[in-house]
């Protein structure tokens, strides 16, 4: 990344990002993300579907014409808002993003009729454990083996009655 990468991702302003459903013409972005925040990242046949399936909580964080997050969420026929997967690129975490994604994302799913919001995390995943525990999710049990390379995961949970707004 060039200086003025840098010092463009250091002093972006949060509220010059817009945070909107996706369109095909993300996906590209979206998957350029996931790659550089996943050692396993989804194929682009999933994100279509996705983005087919679920147009309005499948969201982007946009700043100055460029995806710099994503969000996929969707709801489940028991009532669970999941959250499926969330990435923010690596120029610009540490900003704010990846809150303003999940909680427009949390919003949509508890207007929709989410009971609780759910999703599973790498045990690993110290940083986004923190996230989600300041949002009120709670672990709720260890999955052994979740991910394909046998790491566990965390299933966490936070109930629409206890969502404060962040």
């Amino acid at each position: 990344m060039s200086t003025s990468s840098r010092e463009v991702a250091g002093k972006i302003p949060l509220q010059m990002v817009v945070i909107r459903p996706a369109k095909i013409f993300d996906i590209s972005d979206v998957m350029r993300i996931e790659r550089e925040s996943f050692r396993e990242a989804y194929p682009r046949g999933i994100f279509l579907l996705f983005l087919e399936n679920n147009p309005d909580t499948f969201l982007v964080a946009e700043y100055a014409g460029r995806i710099i997050g994503y969000i996929m969420a969707y709801m489940r026929p028991d009532l669970e808002g999941h959250i499926m997967s969330i990435a923010v690129d690596p120029n610009y975490r540490g900003k704010g993003i990846g809150s303003a994604l999940l909680t427009e994302a949390i919003e949509r799913l508890i207007k929709r009729g989410a009971r609780y919001v759910g999703l599973e995390v790498r045990a690993s995943n110290i940083r986004a454990i923190k996230l989600y525990e300041r949002f009120g999710f709670r672990k709720v049990k260890r999955v052994i083996g979740y991910y394909s390379d046998g790491e566990d995961a965390y299933y966490m949970i936070l109930p629409a009655e206890e969502w404060r707004g962040n």
